[in-house]
């Protein structure tokens, strides 16, 4: 596979910090078209209800340390 010239190999000698921004920008550009994602209505009302929550209760969360844990706890 070939992107814009460049195949995959090549794009895996750039240094990471420049994958890593070839990344961020390739996912910006799917993420200006929810469409793209082929998110259904109810998904995006699921999102848009858990972002509310969030906002309205940040800390009502649990930190990604601890819930991780307890992931790795129960495998």
């Amino acid at each position: 596979m070939t992107v814009m010239g460049a195949t995959i190999e090549d794009l895996k000698r750039l240094p990471v910090s420049v994958r890593i921004q070839l990344v961020e920008d390739l996912w910006d550009s799917i993420a200006e078209d929810p469409q793209a994602l082929g998110l259904t209505p109810e998904h995006i009302a699921e999102l848009d209800r858990r972002l509310d929550a969030l906002e309205a209760q940040p800390r009502a969360g649990t930190a990604w340390e601890v819930a991780r844990e307890r992931i790795l706890a129960s495998l």
